[in-house]
């Protein structure tokens, strides 16, 4: 598989740097790190079109000055790119993520991550905040869904917390095995990783709903996702800023679930909500 890798250098980075991932993760770009000057953004050649940045906004924005390079990446390579970025993180003192490279840590929960093309290291805002919801949530023998599961590491979390029925659900192909194999490593390979999306969820229910995506397929999917909570339910959403929290309330409220609280990290969000 053969990816296109566009390096950004962004002038201010922040806050810039995570709208612009944002914004690229809406037109097909699947995997990302950031630097000190920018981003590096992953496509699948197969997904690429002449253009593609036309339709990024921040591109032509007066607030920020973005140049770019772009270059052919084989997926073997990968490793080696993301070696070199990729440190271990700490949530709450209690979880780290980190590659198999890395030293065992003695936190409760070690969780052992190769991304290559995935998306989920815990190093984005919004992975780290679902994963600090998780720690705060009583999940044993809980039914859980992870949904837009990239690498699995949400997943994987619900099951150490002692979920005993997890799906993990992916629309991309090279996510799904990615998973497989990062809950294989986990010593969780009970969790059941497909590949789909919200179609797939027909005569479903769980106790915990995990959603980590984008503002637009979370409101295109949130009644599915209503519908398959058992009562007393929670649904955890992110993937979006704080400005859209609002139209992710009114979606949910429309759809009988309850705002309970929610996480901000550098403008991004996570929600929780009951039903």
């Amino acid at each position: 598989m053969i990816y296109i890798e566009y390096t950004f250098n962004i002038v201010p980075v922040q806050p810039f740097s995570d709208v612009l991932i944002a914004q690229l993760g809406e037109v097909g770009f699947e995997s990302f790190t950031e630097e000190n000057t920018g981003v590096s953004a992953y496509i699948q050649k197969q997904h690429f079109k002449e253009g593609i940045l036309d339709t990024i906004e921040l591109m032509s924005s007066d607030l920020v000055a973005i140049t770019y390079d772009s270059k052919e990446i084989a997926q073997e390579n990968w490793n080696s790119t993301w070696e070199q970025n990729f440190n271990p993180i700490t949530v709450a003192d209690l979880c780290t993520v980190r590659a198999p490279f890395h030293e065992k840590t003695t936190t409760q929960y070690d969780i052992v991550i190769e991304p290559k093309m995935s998306f989920g290291t815990g190093h984005h805002e919004t992975t780290h905040m679902m994963l600090a919801h998780l720690i705060e949530l009583s999940l044993d023998k809980k039914s859980v869904l992870d949904m837009g599961s990239g690498t699995g590491v949400l997943a994987i979390m619900a099951a150490l917390r002692g979920a005993t029925v997890i799906d993990a659900i992916d629309i991309d192909h090279w996510c799904y095995l990615n998973a497989i194999e990062n809950t294989a490593r986990n010593n969780v390979d009970f969790i059941n990783v497909l590949e789909g999306d919200a179609s797939l969820l027909v005569d479903k229910k769980y106790d915990l709903i995990i959603a980590n995506i984008n503002r637009n397929i979370l409101i295109n999917d949130i009644p599915v996702y209503a519908a398959s909570l058992n009562a007393g339910g929670v649904l955890l959403l992110s993937g979006f800023y704080k400005e859209d929290l609002g139209l992710i309330n009114d979606a949910c409220k429309n759809e009988g679930l309850q705002f309970k609280k929610n996480i901000g990290k550098n403008n991004w969000v996570a929600a929780k909500y009951v039903i």
